[in-house]
């Protein structure tokens, strides 16, 4: 943590500070949040609690009243502090900090009568870290949409950039593996070389394992063959076109590649002009 310039987080804060993100098992796993460790404090006092969503502005939290919360808060009119902690994927240390907030809302959670919903805001910017972990998610989010159609050639330097551990991995098609190559990746699918025929091969239901290190995760990036190109002097291989199922594509895989394009030093835009290490997709 901590690897990002002021001017960054700056960014992330302005461009994203009224989007509210609702913590799903799989923000909860990318964000490293630890669930057992968040908890409010009011006065002296302190409750578990859930955190359902949250913004740069403001949050959603779920609590137990059963407690003698509701009295505590009309003590302290309303005001608390929540409790973040969050271990990022590949740091061994944790990330704890408080955000001082106020109760604006409270209505039952669902048919319980034990548990209520709070809507939080924030009384101030929520800390550097804070916004620098929500940041990347929502960043990837965005420009896995916008960027969708630029693809990563998988040259050397851009496997040491990505921690793609090997070319040489497995599509699964109809649910059989099968040996291939990978020649490039995007947010929105592959290349790959195989043996095999492509009229056999195109408009089947297939998925591409993905190995990186850095840390240590492998995807399994579901869709199907669009396209088909022959290979020239192998008869027996064919370059197929792997479009993913946008709406599978893990989040954890888009945060890589988008930070990947991000860390580039030549502009995004020059690299498309100029052909160089990132290009666009041709049209299916």
């Amino acid at each position: 943590m901590g690897l990002l310039t002021s001017q960054k987080i700056s960014s992330y804060y302005e461009r994203f500070k009224d989007i509210s993100v609702t913590f799903t098992k799989e923000i909860i796993q990318v964000t490293g949040l630890l669930t057992q460790q968040i908890h409010i404090k009011c006065g002296n006092d302190f409750w578990p609690c859930v955190v359902y969503s949250a913004s740069f502005e403001n949050a959603k939290i779920v609590a137990n009243v059963k407690t003698g919360l509701l009295g505590k808060l009309q003590a302290t009119n309303n005001f608390i502090n929540l409790r973040f902690c969050f271990r990022p994927s590949g740091e061994t240390n944790t990330v704890t900090f408080f955000v001082a907030a106020r109760v604006l809302a409270s209505v039952p959670y669902g048919n319980s009568q034990d548990v209520n919903m709070f809507t939080l805001q924030f009384s101030n910017r929520p800390p550097d870290d804070f916004i620098e972990i929500m940041g990347r998610v929502l960043d990837a989010n965005v420009n896995s949409a916008k960027r969708k159609d630029v693809r990563i050639p998988l040259t050397q330097d851009n496997m040491r950039k990505l921690n793609i551990m090997s070319t040489e991995t497995a599509v699964f098609i109809q649910g059989l593996p099968r040996r291939c190559i990978l020649r490039d990746i995007s947010f929105s699918g592959s290349k790959i070389i195989m043996m095999g025929v492509a009229k056999f091969l195109l408009d089947k239901e297939a998925s591409i394992r993905i190995d990186f290190n850095d840390p240590r995760e492998a995807f399994s990036l579901k869709g199907s063959f669009v396209r088909a190109e022959a290979v020239e002097g192998k008869k027996e291989m064919v370059a197929l076109g792997l479009n993913f199922d946008e709406t599978a594509v893990p989040m954890a895989f888009k945060i890589r590649l988008n930070e990947m394009i991000a860390s580039t030093r030549a502009d995004f835009r020059g690299a498309l002009e100029e052909g160089q290490e990132i290009q666009r997709v041709p049209n299916k």
